[in-house]
């Protein structure tokens, strides 16, 4: 890319999960760094002012119940981890609650685990709790849920949580700060020939080479997870730079098109990779017709699709289940994800939204299938 496209992608991303490791939200395990995490929340809370929506992946719970605790040495036994990072979540959380509100930002804590992400209604609950905190301009701190997870479900490192963010929220930018100024094209400590990767394919097999190979020393927790976290994310569209955490307004001057640290571009645009993994799922769990109106609604005005304008309900799905829009002819005119499961839906057909409460106890979304949710079949 020339320099003038990296800057306007950089200056473009309206959607931002900024991801924040331990050694430098603890300032190398010797405790909370508040210094550092006020410059990253004044930086995050003028970003939000400048219209971006951004959320904050923190790691750092368990460095810091461990110096709570008084220990100086990490235990191996998960129990014993478990309880530091319960420790740990009350002091990261009262920070970043602190230092945000400083600045004129609400905050909420998000803990998740890989179960939350791997269950599809779980992970659209997830969605959309964590939209609803970016409309109504308060900034989401997520970490691993350290205190419930064991070695089955945990994510293995939050680069890797980062991307999946980056993923749920369908972010245009993933930013991981870290030690590291960047990417070298090996490790400059070992080899003085290495060279600086400004720029390149987050989806390039040499990047994982680069980053020292997945079973090497390096590569153990190292910039390889980085690696790997860019190319995750890239598959929904989002680029990633990985950059020093402690480089000035290195927030501020990533959104300003300012080229430093690391990108690995997403060669696939957001829209463009959501829409193509409905268009190719095959299995599709069930559908909803539609009367003209509707049709008329989805196809040509770009709408979502409400439950008051569905006439039946075909085959049994679950919320978050991709299922296809029929016309009042039978012929398949979108498909995308349902907002609830057929038996609601059955109950919904024809329906106002001031109704789904009585009928149904709850009221999730307004719509069947929201737009951003759905592609069309011709």
């Amino acid at each position: 890319m020339t320099t003038t496209a990296v800057s306007s992608l950089l200056r473009d991303a309206r959607r931002i999960v900024v991801k924040v490791g331990s050694s430098l939200v603890t300032n190398e395990g010797r405790g909370l760094d508040e210094g550092a995490i006020g410059e990253w929340c004044r930086q995050m809370a003028l970003l939000v002012g400048q219209g971006k929506e951004v959320i904050m992946v923190s790691s750092g719970a368990i460095a810091e119940g461990m110096k709570r605790l008084g220990w100086t040495t990490r235990p191996s036994e998960v129990p014993a981890l478990q309880a530091a990072a319960a420790v740990g979540q009350m002091g990261l959380a009262q920070m970043y609650e602190t230092k945000l509100r400083e600045n004129g930002m609400g905050s909420a804590q998000v803990l998740l685990t890989h179960a939350d992400l791997a269950d599809r209604e779980r992970y659209l609950n997830a969605r959309s709790t964590l939209l609803t905190l970016l409309q109504h301009r308060v900034l989401p701190v997520i970490n691993e849920n350290d205190t419930v997870v064991n070695d089955e479900i945990k994510f293995g490192d939050n680069d890797t949580l980062g991307a999946l963010v980056a993923n749920l929220v369908e972010a245009d930018l993933l930013v991981i700060l870290t030690d590291q100024k960047g990417l070298y094209t090996a490790d400059p400590r070992k080899d003085p020939a290495a060279t600086f990767v400004h720029e390149a394919h987050a989806a390039d097999p040499l990047l994982e080479t680069m980053a020292g190979g997945a079973g090497s020393s390096l590569g153990k927790g190292g910039m390889i997870t980085k690696i790997l976290a860019a190319k995750r994310a890239a598959g929904s569209g989002a680029s990633t730079v990985i950059a020093w955490g402690r480089e000035p307004d290195a927030l501020l001057r990533l959104c300003q098109g300012d080229n430093m640290g690391t990108l690995l571009v997403a060669q696939t645009a957001k829209q463009q990779a959501r829409k193509q993994w409905m268009a190719d799922h095959l299995q599709l769990r069930g559908s909803v017709t539609v009367d003209a109106g509707a049709a008329h609604k989805v196809l040509t005005e770009g709408k979502s699709l409400l439950p008051i304008g569905m006439t039946s309900v075909a085959g049994e799905f679950s919320r978050g289940d991709v299922i296809a829009i029929r016309d009042e002819q039978g012929a398949e005119i979108a498909r995308g994800l349902a907002n609830y499961a057929s038996a609601e839906a059955r109950l919904l057909c024809r329906k106002p939204s001031h109704e789904y409460a009585a009928l149904l106890g709850y009221t999730a979304e307004p719509e069947m299938v929201h737009r951003d949710n759905l592609i069309l079949s011709r």
